[in-house]
């Protein structure tokens, strides 16, 4: 269901409310696109696609990286973008962790959490400010680090397993 227009009277409806849209849809894609019928529960594709060992989890972390980057360009200051970025992290470490990780994803709703800081800077009049090129790439270039981090570490384990059942 859209949201309504009235939820974006303190943003300006021209420049920032159809990105916010896009976003906020994005966002329930991946936490919570699926109610479990008879409970609240909701389920999204990044829990899902967490359970694709490695690759999973770096597309999850891609997608979670264009919101952080999408919310850059609305304004949001860099204490928001701190905030979100370690929204993304423990959701991006934690989940990286077989099975564990696959139900942390399950309740961790970071893409969610995410959307409601931007919404809360965004609802301050005037609360914006120039996108920090340098700033950006540094967020870039983090959470390359972090996909390369979750690439490595169910490696590892995999590897680390396969030598204690082979005993090699």
């Amino acid at each position: 269901m859209p949201p309504s227009s009235s939820q974006f009277s303190n943003i300006d409806p021209d420049a920032k409310a159809p990105s916010l849209r896009r976003l906020r849809h994005l966002s329930r894609v991946l936490d919570k696109a699926i109610t479990i019928p008879g409970t609240e529960i909701s389920v999204g594709l990044d829990p899902l696609l967490g359970l694709l060992p490695v690759g999973g989890d770096v597309l999850t972390l891609l997608f979670s990286g264009y919101i952080i980057l999408e919310a850059a360009k609305l304004g949001a200051s860099k204490a928001t973008l701190g905030r979100m970025i370690l929204n993304i992290i423990i959701d991006s470490l934690i989940g990286s962790f077989p099975v564990a990780g696959d139900l942390f994803d399950f309740t961790w709703k970071s893409n969610e959490y995410n959307i409601k800081l931007l919404e809360e800077h965004l609802k301050i009049p005037h609360n914006t400010q120039k996108v920090d090129t340098w700033f950006v790439l540094a967020v870039l270039f983090g959470l390359l680090l972090i996909g390369i981090v979750l690439i490595t570490i169910p490696v590892l384990l995999i590897s680390a397993l396969w030598r204690l059942l082979t005993g090699g």
